[in-house]
């Protein structure tokens, strides 16, 4: 008899630690949505690198475990704990932004200058989203991480989030990464809806030869300039520019594919996994993570909008020659190259012989700069 209860008993223990009996409707919700981001990413190709990392991390954080195992994210001295401190101290970003420099030409932006003011403009959405935030409630360093959405740039999100919000970096994160893979869906009805058949036909002037010269001042005075300006946006900027000196040198090939190729590929992993199991359902399921979507939504459409209609104003002042197609207005977000793929998938819908993506990448990379100059002047004001 004893052994027998000894027996129930420990069965009874082992079944008290089992995913079985914690599980709740929360944790099956967001499993699901973990299946939904594989399958969009393996079946419709939305940032497969970014979404399936995402979304297994949401099935593994959302495995039901009974209290104190050490083995969640949220507890201390767990693995996957460890693992998070990249999100929560704001060290992954960076080293994102390494990589991006490293694979990035900004040779589109130094033939033509004036394209940085459309990827200036596209982050209108930034701020828009700051005020929406504000009128629903949230407190002003939660609008700023919430706003940043609107530069459609997860690492950037996950900075400013990480260091006005931690306890939102899960839903803002996933937001942010969810709008990027959404780009070919949410941005060409807007850009078809603000611009005229005219419009989407003008052929922009082919970009003059950079020589390697301004390619390898560009880093460095670009560097000066936004770090005197913004001096909190340094993690950021200060990696993206070393980053592009490194491709851009010559001499230094051997740290450039560094960048670029296996530390990018690390820490895109260990981001999208541990940004993934940050969305437990106790702490992701809530109208806050409701509101945060929504804002993002909205952020992402005014960013959009104010860099095709940026494009619109700056033309009635350009000569006949010399004025920009508004189509590539919506490549001011930092989601490169998505986003500047649209602008040239748009205008060959009207003119298959009209090739716009080489001019879509001077603000798309000026995009990218804009949202960490943006994620620095939040972060002073508000951290």
């Amino acid at each position: 008899m004893i052994l027998e209860s000894n027996i129930i008993a420990n069965l009874k223990q082992f079944l008290q630690y089992t995913g079985f009996a914690n599980c709740t409707w929360g944790h099956l919700i967001m499993i699901l949505v973990g299946l939904v981001f594989i399958y969009l990413a393996i079946k419709k190709n939305w940032e497969p690198l970014l979404l399936i990392p995402i979304g297994f991390g949401m099935i593994v954080g959302n495995i039901p475990l009974f209290p104190g195992m050490q083995v969640g994210i949220y507890e201390d001295g767990s693995v996957l704990n460890i693992l998070y401190l990249g999100v929560k101290k704001g060290f992954y970003p960076p080293l994102i932004f390494l990589g991006i420099g490293a694979m990035t030409d900004f040779s589109a932006l130094i033939s033509n200058p004036k394209l940085l003011l459309v990827g200036a403009a596209a982050q209108l959405g930034i701020f828009a989203a700051y005020i929406g935030a504000l009128l629903l409630g949230f407190t002003p360093a939660e609008a700023g991480a919430i706003g940043i959405i609107g530069g459609a740039d997860g690492p950037t999100a996950i900075f400013l989030s990480g260091k006005l919000a931690p306890d939102l970096v899960g839903a803002i994160s996933v937001s942010a990464y969810s709008y990027m893979a959404l780009v070919p869906v949410i941005q060409p009805p807007i850009m078809k809806a603000l611009t005229t058949h005219k419009e989407r036909l003008i052929r922009m002037r082919p970009p003059r030869p950079v020589q390697q010269q301004e390619k390898i001042m560009f880093p460095i005075i670009g560097f000066l300039l936004t770090a005197f300006l913004v001096p909190s946006g340094i993690p950021l900027l200060g990696m993206l520019f070393f980053g592009n000196l490194l491709k851009e040198s010559g001499v230094t090939r051997r740290l450039a594919e560094t960048a670029r190729g296996p530390l990018n590929d690390i820490v895109v992993i260990l981001i999208g996994l541990t940004v993934g199991c940050s969305t437990q359902a106790d702490k992701f399921l809530q109208m806050k993570s409701v509101l945060i979507f929504a804002l993002g939504a909205m952020s992402f459409m005014f960013a959009t909008f104010g860099g095709v209609i940026f494009c619109k104003i700056i033309n009635l002042f350009l000569k006949e020659g010399n004025k920009i197609n508004p189509l590539i207005g919506n490549a001011g977000v930092s989601a490169v190259p998505d986003s500047a793929r649209v602008s040239q998938m748009i205008g060959q819908q009207y003119d298959p012989s009209n090739f716009l993506l080489m001019h879509a990448m001077g603000p798309n990379v000026a995009g990218v700069i804009g949202s960490a100059v943006a994620a620095g002047i939040l972060l002073s004001f508000l951290g």
